[in-house]
C-alpha cells in the first residue's frame, strides 16, 4: 500500500485548473440554485431568471469545459491504470453532469424568456432547480471519490 506519492512539478498547474475550475463551476450552480429560488419571490422575476440564465450560459457552461480539459489534461500526464474505480465516478458524472448542465441552461432560458413575454414560467423553475441540486449533490459524490479514492 502507498502511503503518499510525490507527483513531477509539471502536473500541478493541471491538477491546480481541474480543482479550480470544478471549484468555480460547483460555486456557479450554487449561485443558480439561489437565485432560481429567489425568483420566486422577486418583483424583477424576468431579470432573476435571466440572471441564473446568464450565470449557467457564461459562467457554468465556460468553467465545466476548463474543468473536463483539465481533466483530461492531468489524466493524460498520469500513468494510471483504466479501472480505477475513483477516475470512472469522475467521468460518469461529469459526462452525465453535461447533459443534465445543457437542460437546465435550456429550462432557465426558457423560463427566462417565457417571464420576459410576461406569461408564468413555474413550470420550467422548478425542474431546472430540483436538476441543479442533484448536479450539486452529484459532484459531491466526485468529490468524494477523488479525494478518498476508493478501489
Amino acid at each position: 500500500m502507498t502511503v503518499a506519492s510525490i507527483r513531477p512539478d509539471s502536473w500541478n498547474f493541471p491538477l491546480l485548473l481541474h480543482v479550480l475550475a470544478a471549484m468555480v463551476f460547483v460555486g456557479l450552480l450554487a449561485t443558480v440554485v439561489v437565485v432560481l429560488v429567489a425568483s420566486a419571490r422577486s418583483d424583477d422575476r424576468a431579470g432573476a431568471l435571466r440572471l441564473a440564465f446568464r450565470t449557467l450560459l457564461i459562467g457554468a457552461v465556460p468553467s465545466y469545459i476548463v474543468m473536463r480539459g483539465a481533466a483530461e489534461w492531468i489524466a493524460s500526464k498520469e500513468d494510471v491504470p483504466d479501472d480505477l474505480t475513483w477516475i470512472n465516478i469522475g467521468y460518469m458524472v461529469t459526462d452525465i453532469g453535461l447533459l443534465v448542465l445543457i437542460a437546465i441552461t435550456v429550462l432557465a432560458g426558457l423560463a427566462s424568456r417565457r417571464a420576459h413575454r410576461g406569461d408564468e414560467p413555474g413550470g420550467l423553475v422548478r425542474p431546472a432547480t430540483v436538476l441543479t441540486l442533484l448536479l450539486i449533490a452529484a459532484y459531491a459524490v466526485a468529490l468524494w471519490a477523488m479525494t478518498a479514492k476508493p478501489v
